[in-house]
């Protein structure tokens, strides 16, 4: 992927596309075309048509998606799958159409069973049933996988997939009602010691095992892939994540300590669990020579850093 070379990152205002930006810019890639939902609706064949006709991008990384925790998923459901499969089937055929060098698709963990055998290797695709309660977007996101793995059998294509463990960082979504458990607990502790309540009351046993990844790891991964690996010698598609994973208990610690929150921890065990387990097996991507490098409580530390300078906990959401 040579510096001069002209880069389409899609989606590059959420957490993922930001990250990748930020990745390739500091690696010199000053050739980047990027365009707002507004300026450019993804779910638009003809729109996405033009665009690629008029611009040519060389290289593409397809991180534009509709995404949202259980609460969404499981109101919208027609949206998350409409909406993905509008986006991906757009975007993968106009890059095959145009002549685009190559594609990098992001997925996501959900796509597996949700009783998968841990670690989670790629080949249990498709082995069992999905997670009920985001099984539209898990669709979408393994259809998209199939769809590159098609252009390349078909037409040549050099379209790869990387599958992300839990992700976190700048630019994450830490609405109360719409993120994900690590944005969310940062939110909740903030909250609790700022307003001086003496305990915090999670969802859950806090038993259940998750395995989270800074997003600027995986931007480093992505642009790794693209750098030196083909779909051929990478495979239908790659896991990334650390390997390694905790406790929601011990997750909810390391934040309150990040925090500074000296109040106590209360679990509900009312509340539902969730998947008991969701560790990624990444033994494939070690192989073809990368490894993260950003430790969890470094990562909690700077991202909570960041909501702080930029008043994310001022705002009923992240703007």
């Amino acid at each position: 992927m040579e510096k001069g070379a002209k880069i389409y990152v899609a989606g590059h205002r959420g957490l993922v596309g930001a990250a990748i930006q930020r990745e390739l810019e500091s690696q010199g890639y000053s050739n980047l075309v990027v365009r707002t939902s507004r300026e450019l609706d993804l779910r638009s064949q003809a729109a996405v048509n033009d665009f690629f006709q008029a611009e040519k991008p060389e290289y593409v990384f397809l991180a534009a998606a509709k995404v949202g925790g259980i609460l969404a998923n499981s109101t919208y459901p027609a949206d998350f799958i409409f909406d993905n499969l509008q986006i991906q089937t757009n975007v993968i055929g106009a890059a095959r159409k145009y002549g685009v060098k190559k594609l990098m698709f992001l997925g996501s963990s959900c796509i597996y069973p949700k009783f998968a055998p841990q670690p989670i290797r790629e080949e249990y695709l498709l082995s069992g049933e999905l997670e009920p309660t985001n099984e539209p977007y898990a669709i979408a996101k393994i259809a998209g996988i199939k769809l590159c793995s098609a252009f390349n059998r078909q037409y040549g294509t050099d379209f790869l997939a990387v599958m992300p463990t839990n992700l976190y960082g700048p630019n994450d979504n830490f609405d109360p009602e719409s993120s994900h458990v690590l944005p969310a607990l940062l939110r909740k502790f903030h909250t609790a010691k700022v307003t001086g309540e003496p305990q915090v009351v999670l969802w859950g046993s806090g038993t259940p095992r998750r395995e989270f990844l800074h997003v600027d790891d995986l931007a480093r991964a992505t642009v790794f892939l693209m750098q030196t690996h083909t779909a051929q010698v990478a495979g239908e598609f790659v896991n990334v994540g650390t390997g390694e994973d905790l406790t929601i208990l011990e997750l909810a610690e390391l934040v309150k300590e990040v925090v500074g929150y000296e109040g106590s921890i209360v679990f509900d065990p009312g509340k539902p669990d969730g998947t008991p387990r969701k560790l990624l097996d990444v033994s494939r991507l070690k192989k073809l020579g990368w490894a993260p490098r950003i430790g969890l409580a470094e990562g909690v530390r700077a991202t909570y850093a960041w909501a702080i300078d930029n008043g994310i906990f001022q705002k009923g959401s992240q703007q």
